[in-house]
């Protein structure tokens, strides 16, 4: 099968140390993302091409979007809710108080509103990491441990399958998703990445139920079909360290 390839164009220089986890918001046609390192959180208007900054002061890995126009994040001290207008935030609960090398990576909801997050320690030591959940009602459990580097994250569309990836490993797993409890069972793998190229790192679904693929230090963007495992499109980039990606209709 053959590859088909596009080329990436700039929407937006800016130097970030470790920029990630993109959210788009559909209702204001705004795109939200991290520089986990520096503690910031931006929200970059596409029309008006502008960024607006929001100080965290602290490593934050992940957010995503509330229904009140907040956003609930995933940092370095745990979970914590943000108010964009106010520019306060509310901290909820550390599940990894007593790991003062670990911190927030990762993060994505799935359809019921559940947010996920993954840790990592600084200098990414095996096994050391977990996926952890926080419910609607701000209960955190732990999913998943004897992680390394946990990053993407989707549901598939009849919302019966979870893919995950820990990059450490190179693999997409797969694994049994009850959406009313929010268990895992049956892990399997989709999809493994040669050791010699790129990390896989951040993901998300489309609407044929196909998965996009960023591959830090890789310059590009993978489309991958999760049945047969084949990788189906790429995008290329102007840069290697792609760290995460997402879509949405127009």
């Amino acid at each position: 099968m053959s590859i088909l390839s596009t080329q990436a164009e700039l929407e937006l220089k800016f130097d970030a140390i470790l920029a990630e986890c993109p959210v788009w918001d559909d209702r204001n046609n705004l795109l939200y993302w991290v520089d986990i390192l520096s503690g910031k959180l931006y929200r970059y208007n596409p029309q008006q091409r502008n960024n607006i900054e929001f100080e965290i002061d602290e490593h934050i890995g992940s957010l995503a979007l509330c229904e009140d126009q907040g956003a609930v994040l995933a940092l370095k001290s745990g979970f914590a809710l943000f108010d964009f207008e106010k520019r306060k935030m509310k901290h909820l609960y550390d599940p990894e108080i007593d790991l003062s090398n670990n911190r927030f990576n990762d993060g994505k909801c799935d359809p019921s509103g559940r947010f996920w997050a993954g840790t990592l320690s600084y200098d990414q030591q095996q096994g050391v990491g977990s996926l952890y959940c926080l419910n609607t009602n701000l209960s955190v459990h732990k999913k998943l441990r004897n992680l390394t580097i946990p990053n993407g994250m989707a549901w598939s569309i009849d919302e019966q399958t979870f893919y995950f990836i820990d990059s450490h490993d190179h693999i997409i797993y797969a694994f049994d998703f009850d959406m009313m409890t929010g268990e895992l069972q049956n892990r399997s793998v989709i999809f493994t990445l040669d050791h010699s190229e790129a990390l896989p790192d951040g993901m998300t679904i489309d609407t044929e139920g196909k998965l996009w693929v960023a591959l830090y230090n890789g310059f590009k963007v993978i489309r991958v079909d999760p049945t047969s495992g084949e990788v189906m499109h790429e995008i290329l980039l102007p840069v290697p360290q792609v760290t995460s990606c997402d879509v949405w209709g127009t």
